[in-house]
């Protein structure tokens, strides 16, 4: 019996000298994909090593959540000898992942320019707050979160900015340098030639806008907080019930004349306030507060059950605890356990992808600092 098909990315190296979050979320979906990662930290390591608590029996979980799928190897960049054995290992791999602040790695030599001119069929991406052409602007999520315009939209009317509750800059960022990457290792085996990839958190936040983004720019209106609602369709957000809230959606008219139905409302269809989703969103406090006045005379667990037999799109909010509980998670393998040589058994986000019907495995745990430093000079350098 032949064991499970190997990984997409088996065979790829790729060489991660990045840190904190942006960075390592990139580097671990490579790593979940099937590519052999070496994570480069300095004797002191990768800053969120020491982001706490919670501490699990030492380790940080914040660095525990993003590396996992992964080799540690200590080089002190400021010393030559380091920077010659990183640079030995930069021609080695076929991707180079950085987030430094723009202009570091070109003070140590390992720069895209000069390791692609010795390796043109190296793919190098960089990450930072702004771009490589803005070298002075701090990269950190919540910078992000406020120079795009995040900020802004995610808060309740009448509220102040909120940022989201996630660091989403870093997370989109390093989506999107991943998927650049592997577009690039696509190109690449056809032409034989690397790419340089730039990836910025505030590019990546406005990158998200859409439909928002394309409302501005088609009335020049800047979009006002509409806290839980959706800015184009109504009903479309959260309601009171009698124990708490849920959300709904009804994105359609005919969905509006179900729910109509479901809530023994008919004469909210016949109003024509409500006619069409455009009446209905011009109209919408109002239409929240019928909706509302309705909701509130039973439980979320039997609304929901009525709205899923009438085909209304309608949803529970969980906490988290419940949201990795949930059938919704665990049928879906969004909670998984691995190993770790400090810390015991310790929980993990799952992959979000399913490949031929499995999830990625955890093939290994988040590395202890300089764990593998003999181990890949050794297999990678021939030491």
């Amino acid at each position: 019996m032949s064991g499970p098909a190997p990984l997409p990315l088996a065979g790829i190296r790729v060489l991660d000298f990045t840190h904190a979050l942006a960075g390592p979320y990139c580097t671990m979906l490579l790593g979940d994909l099937g590519a052999d990662v070496i994570k480069v930290e300095p004797p002191t390591g990768d800053h969120s090593r020491r982001w706490g608590p919670p501490f699990i029996n030492g380790e940080s979980s914040y660095f525990l959540s993003v590396n996992r799928n992964k080799r540690s190897v200590v080089l002190d960049l400021r010393t030559p000898a380091a920077r010659e054995l990183a640079e030995k290992l930069a021609m080695m791999s076929d991707v180079v992942v950085e987030n430094f602040k723009p202009g570091t790695m070109a003070r140590l030599g390992l720069d895209a320019e000069k390791v692609q001119g010795n390796k043109p069929y190296l793919v190098y991406a960089s990450i930072s707050g702004f771009g490589q052409n803005q070298p002075t602007l701090a990269g950190y999520d919540q910078i992000a979160q406020g120079t795009s315009g995040m900020m802004s939209m995610n808060a309740s009317p009448e509220g102040p900015p909120a940022k989201v509750g996630v660091p989403i800059g870093d997370i989109t960022a390093g989506m999107f340098a991943s998927q650049a990457i592997l577009a690039a290792l696509v190109e690449r085996a056809s032409t034989g030639t690397g790419r340089r990839i730039d990836v910025a958190l505030n590019d990546s936040l406005l990158a998200l806008f859409t439909y928002q983004a394309g409302r501005y720019f088609a009335t020049g209106e800047i979009p006002i907080q509409e806290g839980n609602h959706h800015s184009a369709i109504a009903p479309y957000g959260t309601f009171a019930v009698s124990d708490g809230f849920i959300n709904l959606a009804a994105a359609t008219d005919a969905q509006f004349a179900r729910l109509c139905d479901a809530i023994n409302a008919p004469e909210l269809a016949d109003d024509p306030r409500f006619a069409t989703n455009a009446l209905r969103q011009g109209a919408r406090p109002a239409l929240v507060r019928a909706i509302e006045g309705h909701l509130r005379q039973d439980t979320r667990e039997r609304w929901l059950a009525r709205f899923e037999q009438a085909g209304i799109p309608a949803g529970p909010i969980l906490d988290i605890d419940e949201a990795f509980a949930s059938p919704l998670a665990t049928e879906r393998e969004m909670r998984v356990q691995v190993e770790h040589p400090r810390s015991g058994r310790i929980n993990q986000v799952g992959a979000p992808w399913k490949i031929d019907g499995e999830s990625s495995p955890i093939r290994m745990p988040p590395p202890l600092l300089g764990q593998h430093t003999t181990e890949v000079l050794n297999e990678w350098l021939d030491r």
